[in-house]
């Protein structure tokens, strides 16, 4: 009896979802605007851009070329979404965040991880206020002192590096993919929170740092169809699943970890004066000092809870798009070798193993060679808002309807996803020229100038307006200390063919995997070699 009852209301569930997508569909004001057909009526045309990237940026290619830069794709149960290249538009979409935010889902998928709502979910006043209280642990000076963190780290991981080369005879097959994301746990553990991780350092079969076996698992659960149907229907998140219980189980043990975290920072603050130890120029320390000054009001400060999402914030984002930048930038790098060459030779005419954050950045080449690491190869390619109320967006090139009209703008209602592909906008031949997919450093020699609403360097991989990555400087001065240590040190050769490299779709970001080996996951396998000292 249970069993048919629960079948009679999943079914008329289900009759409700169908007539209000064919009501939506049929009085739409996108109805009568062109784009592609959905591959499937369940999860429309998002499917292909979430495929295999090779794939995925070839038929986005063909729906620019095909319906302009402006055109309506399918979302989940056909929804009918906006998507753009216009860098008009996109610009009204980020800069108006009080229209248009993260959508649901993603708003719940991120706060089933960090159990309150983190700088990278919260929205409104709560992300104003967040973000405020943040934003001083994230400034150049802050950023310099976490330097040799940065530094050291690297180093570490070089001499891995130089102990598997000797032991191989003097070449080594290493996955940079792997690699890369433990180094950067272990910046952003010591950085983030005066904790060394040590997942470089530990070997198989060693006892792991607690926060980093919990974090794994927090990370390892799957998302299944009822999870995305749960983000989208908040009546069906009173079903428990077995993923939902696994997430809380690591949630609460990563809770437990985090408040002695946060316990030994504020004892340690409330113990020595500012700036006396390395704890009080972690991120944390930086943050707690920030939510407790006299200029922040009592009703603004957050809670212990909320500076509990925080610590699981700085992991995600931390070290994920970082790790992922520097993988495909070595990448780049193996393709192009007088670039790799060249960057080497500006490397090593530095009389130091330990430059400063003032000497990293000095270095031209090196920064020619991130910028256009993160334009080719941003390691989030895509980025989707959501209208919170109708608005209207305005365009730089129109679009033409079936009926032969032509538009300047796209009405939106409420409820409607714009879907921003940033990395079609990163290689987007208009702005970029005939090469714009060559990896190709010497183009950032002279100033370039464009209207990309990125909040660094003309392009859109950091996203820009009051949602743009608030640890962008971090993340700059990581990738070119990680580039200036190695890069300095080894030659990187790919140990596969690059016809065999695609791009694989983990959550947000883009990593690396191989056609040969796709039930390997994510993976960059290279020749390391050393290389002698200038």
């Amino acid at each position: 009896m249970l069993v048919q009852l629960s079948f009679s209301i999943f079914a008329i569930f289900l009759a409700f979802c169908i007539v209000k997508c064919i009501y939506a569909k049929l009085t739409s004001p996108l109805r009568n605007m062109a784009g592609p057909k959905p591959r499937d009526w369940l999860t429309g045309s998002y499917a292909e851009v979430r495929s295999e990237i090779r794939s995925a940026a070839r038929i986005e290619e063909q729906w620019i070329g095909q319906f302009g830069p402006t055109m309506k794709i399918s979302g989940f149960f056909g929804t009918a979404s906006v998507y753009t290249i216009d860098t008009k538009a996109v610009h009204h979409v980020l800069f108006n965040n009080q229209i248009y935010r993260k959508t649901t889902p993603a708003r719940y998928f991120l706060e089933r991880m960090t159990g309150n709502p983190g700088l990278t979910s919260a929205e409104g006043d709560v992300h104003r206020n967040q973000r405020k209280i943040m934003a001083p642990a994230f400034g150049w000076p802050q950023v310099r002192d976490l330097t040799h963190i940065f530094i050291r780290k690297s180093q570490q991981l070089r001499d891995i590096f130089t102990a598997e080369i000797n032991q191989n005879g003097g070449v080594a097959r290493l996955d940079m993919s792997a690699w890369l994301h433990k180094v950067t746990l272990d910046i952003i553990g010591l950085a983030g929170f005066s904790r060394d991780i040590n997942a470089t350092g530990t070997k198989p079969g060693e006892p792991q740092d607690e926060i980093l076996t919990t974090f794994e698992k927090l990370l390892a659960v799957e998302l299944g169809p009822l999870d995305f149907l749960q983000g989208t229907y908040p009546i069906l998140r009173n079903v428990s699943t077995s993923n939902e219980r696994m997430r809380a189980s690591s949630r609460a043990e990563m809770a437990r970890i985090g408040m002695k975290i946060l316990d030994d920072s504020k004892r340690d603050i409330a113990e020595s004066s500012a700036f006396e130890t390395n704890r009080a120029r972690d991120l944390l320390s930086l943050l707690v000092r920030a939510n407790t000054s006299k200029e922040i009001p009592e009703h603004q400060r957050m809670s212990d809870e909320d500076v509990l999402a925080q610590i699981i914030t700085f992991l995600v984002a931390g070290h994920v798009t970082t790790s992922t930048t520097v993988t495909w930038t070595l990448f780049a790098l193996s393709q192009n070798m007088d670039a790799q060459n060249r960057l080497r030779a500006e490397l090593q005419s530095l009389a130091t193993d330990s430059p400063t954050m003032d000497q990293l950045n000095e270095l031209s080449y090196l920064d020619c060679v991130v910028r256009e690491g993160l334009r080719v190869h941003g390691p989030v390619p895509h980025n989707v808002r959501e209208a919170f109320c109708d608005d209207v967006l305005p365009l730089r090139t129109p679009w033409t309807d079936e009926t032969g009209n032509l538009h300047h703008s796209v009405p939106i209602v409420k409820g409607t996803e714009v879907f921003i592909p940033m990395s079609m906008i990163n290689l987007d031949p208009s702005i970029w020229g005939p090469d714009a997919k060559e990896f190709r450093p010497e183009r950032w020699e002279k100033p370039i100038e464009n209207d990309i609403p990125g909040v660094w360097g003309q392009v859109i991989s950091f996203i820009g307006g009051p949602r743009g990555c608030i640890g962008y400087r971090f993340s700059l001065v990581e990738i070119k200390s990680l580039l200036f240590t190695l890069i300095r040190n080894f030659e990187f050769q790919l140990a596969v063919p690059a016809e065999d490299v695609g791009k694989k779709i983990v959550r947000v970001t883009a990593g690396p995997t191989l056609f040969s080996r796709p039930e390997a996951g994510v993976q960059l396998p290279m020749l390391v070699r050393p290389v002698t000292q200038a």
